[in-house]
């Protein structure tokens, strides 16, 4: 689909994005959220599983969606976090 920027979780949990037709997006032009389960999110940043149990209890971490008991991280919140605390 021209104009479609598609982001999704690899087979290891890394980010990976696919962009077609970058040049001459429009407003019609579609981005499909990706979540991120806890583990996924523990392969893409490095901490333990345990850091972002403590991070979602302290509400010190990224945000996060609960869907039920399952809990969701979206890619685009995660990666806006990651850049507001760069150092240097």
């Amino acid at each position: 689909m021209p104009g479609l920027i598609r982001t999704r979780p690899d087979r290891v949990g890394l980010i990976t994005a696919s962009v077609v037709r970058l040049l001459g997006m429009d407003a019609m032009t579609q981005i499909t959220p990706t979540f991120l389960t806890q583990r996924e999110l523990s392969e893409l940043l490095r901490p333990p599983e345990r850091t972002l149990e403590d991070w979602r209890l302290t509400h010190s971490g990224p945000p996060y969606l609960k869907l039920g008991r399952h809990v969701r991280y979206d890619v685009h919140d995660v990666l806006s976090r990651v850049t507001e605390h760069r150092h240097g």
